[in-house]
């Protein structure tokens, strides 16, 4: 397992097959805001990050242009990784809470981490050719974490595309479609359970849309899954497209 994300880590790293996010990457690094002058920017696609053993997938958005376009790994370098890393070392999956820059000693534990476009975009949205150009490293990254129970996706887009590729790996989801939310969960096929949680974006976190404590019930919920045998998809989940929801009081 680790080999093969190996080998996906260097053609993901290689990718230029995207024109717009090419440039945009690469004029980010060339006109850095001044709290970033003359630092070495990465400038590439981002790769997956974790462990090769992981129960848990978590799919974000994309790299922020001065986050992990600049440090080279996802979620590294900005206030959204710093908001994540200490729910997840709060949660055990992280040795420590902040993620500042590659080789910081940051690891992590039964957890693996990418995001749905590999570079940073403009806007911070990425087109839907993009989301399908990239999607490939994210399905094969699936086949390559064959013990993973429980996918963590990171906004509305980051829960489309994970319900995409697992689709594309071979996994089937509840028909129709189940929609996101916060606390959303979905059971797909050989067991896998979909959550959802809103975006650890500032503009999530700075508002109070996402708290510390909202997050910390996603991440206990997925601790409860790995406590428990897998579960066929529920009847709910199966005939009406959605399964339970982590209530409200306790997000």
């Amino acid at each position: 397992m680790a080999r093969t994300l190996a080998a996906i880590e260097r053609e993901v790293t290689a990718c230029r097959a995207c024109p717009r996010l090419v440039a945009w990457r690469e004029e980010s690094a060339g006109n850095p805001p001044r709290r970033f002058r003359g630092q070495r920017y990465w400038a590439r696609p981002i790769p997956g990050f974790g462990d090769p053993e992981a129960r848990l997938f978590i799919v974000g958005l994309a790299p922020a242009a001065h986050g992990g376009n600049r440090t080279g790994r996802v979620f590294t370098g900005d206030s959204s990784g710093d908001f994540l890393f200490a729910a997840l070392h709060r949660a055990g999956f992280a040795n420590q809470a902040r993620s500042l820059a590659r080789g910081d000693g940051l690891v992590l534990h039964d957890c693996f981490i990418a995001a749905a476009v590999r570079c940073a975009p403009p806007g911070n949205k990425p087109t839907p050719a993009e989301f399908e150009t990239c999607r490939p490293f994210l399905v094969r990254e699936i086949h390559a974490l064959p013990r993973v129970r429980v996918v963590l996706a990171l906004g509305a887009l980051a829960w489309r595309s994970a319900l995409s590729a697992w689709g594309e790996a071979g996994i089937e989801a509840p028909k129709p479609l189940p929609k996101f939310g916060h606390g959303a969960e979905a059971r797909l096929g050989d067991g896998i359970v979909l959550l959802g949680s809103y975006h650890v974006s500032q503009q999530n976190t700075f508002t109070g849309r996402l708290t510390p404590a909202m997050l910390d019930a996603v991440l206990a919920r997925v601790r409860s899954e790995f406590a428990e045998p897998s579960a066929p998809p529920s009847e709910e989940a199966q005939g009406k497209g959605r399964g339970g929801r982590i209530p409200r009081k306790h997000a």
